[in-house]
């Protein structure tokens, strides 16, 4: 795999980058789930709490995926 300037190759970074987003956008979710809620409007709000509980699945299987590339040569300088 190749490694850019920040010493992390492609893939890990790709998975740290979705990660991060996911997570963001979870914390992010949990106020539009009040919102939605204080307006009455709890089909939106189960949209949205369901729309958190994907993307926390999504930063777990990123992690995994994290943790597997650490253990290999693939990851790069900065992960081994």
């Amino acid at each position: 795999m190749a490694t850019g300037e920040t010493g992390f190759d492609d893939v890990t970074y790709d998975l740290v980058s979705v990660q991060y987003h996911a997570l963001k956008a979870g914390h992010d979710y949990g106020q539009y789930v009040r919102d939605a809620e204080n307006a009455g409007r709890q089909d939106i709000a189960d949209f949205f709490g369901r729309t958190m509980k994907e993307d926390s699945a999504r930063a777990a299987q990123c992690h995994e995926y994290m943790k597997e590339l650490s253990g290999s040569s693939q990851s790069g300088p900065a992960v081994t």
